[in-house]
């Protein structure tokens, strides 16, 4: 099964910019969409079933324009939970799950820290869905939780680790996903590839993704009962319909 990740910072926007013949292209089994920007009756969905995903899915943000998450699939799952039945996550659209025989692939979309509200719903949300992972794990072992994630992990991801001060490379962002790792999942992408130093999301400004000055902030994090069957975790850098790129993880299940 291959399953990619992608913060598409507006569906709509990324269309314009190629993303369905990039989809066409990748081929992905499952597609988790973060950052969508849409409601669904503002979409054109002939273009996903064209591209072959006859069942997709979409939990909007209450408010129009923003936030928002997405699956698609080429196969019909065996069951879809809109949200997580928590309202102050769920009024801004930031988890959707697909539940199938062997896996559940959750698309989720953690807030970002962009001033002292923001951060504090940031770390009330973190708070929350680890519980409710927690939980949910006892029901759904094999779970691989996609997405945006908003927080670089170690110095290895990000180009700067001097910027401690910023929302997103806090010491208490940082400790939080590590406690996360620690409680049962596994950073898939980490996992294969150690030393590697790459990103999935760079500023506009400053010519930074030509530059390279990035952060690691996506991340697909698969539940320990699925570890051997990781087969494969890249960042895909040359998709450029975003300020993130996708990225991809391939099971064999």
């Amino acid at each position: 099964m291959k399953i990619i990740s992608y913060n598409v910072n507006g569906i709509r926007a990324a269309i314009n910019k190629g993303f369905i013949d990039w989809l066409k292209s990748a081929n992905p089994d499952v597609v988790c969409l973060q950052e969508i920007k849409a409601m669904e009756d503002q979409l054109d969905l002939d273009l996903f079933l064209d591209a072959g995903y006859k069942f997709n899915y979409w939990f909007s943000a209450q408010k129009k324009g923003y936030s928002g998450v997405a699956i698609l699939c080429k196969t019909k799952p065996n069951h879809v939970e809109f949200g997580t039945g928590i309202e102050s996550m769920d009024f801004e659209g930031r988890n959707l799950r697909v539940d199938y025989d062997n896996v559940s692939i959750m698309s989720m979309y953690l807030p970002s820290g962009t001033n002292d509200a923001r951060l504090a719903h940031k770390f009330e949300y973190m708070n929350m869905i680890h519980n409710y992972l927690n939980d949910l794990r006892e029901q759904l072992p094999n779970l691989i939780v996609c997405g945006d994630y908003n927080i670089c992990h170690e110095e290895i991801d990000i180009h700067n680790p001097k910027m401690k001060g910023v929302s997103g490379f806090l010491p208490e962002e940082r400790e939080w996903l590590g406690n996360f790792i620690d409680s049962g999942f596994i950073d898939s992408f980490r996992y294969l590839n150690p030393e590697r130093q790459e990103y999935s999301w760079w500023s506009y400004r400053a010519n930074a993704r030509a530059n390279n000055k990035g952060w690691r902030l996506d991340y697909a994090m698969v539940s320990q009962p699925l570890q051997q069957k990781i087969k494969r975790a890249v960042i895909l850098p040359e998709a450029k319909h975003s300020d993130h790129c996708p990225i991809l993880l391939e099971l064999d299940l």
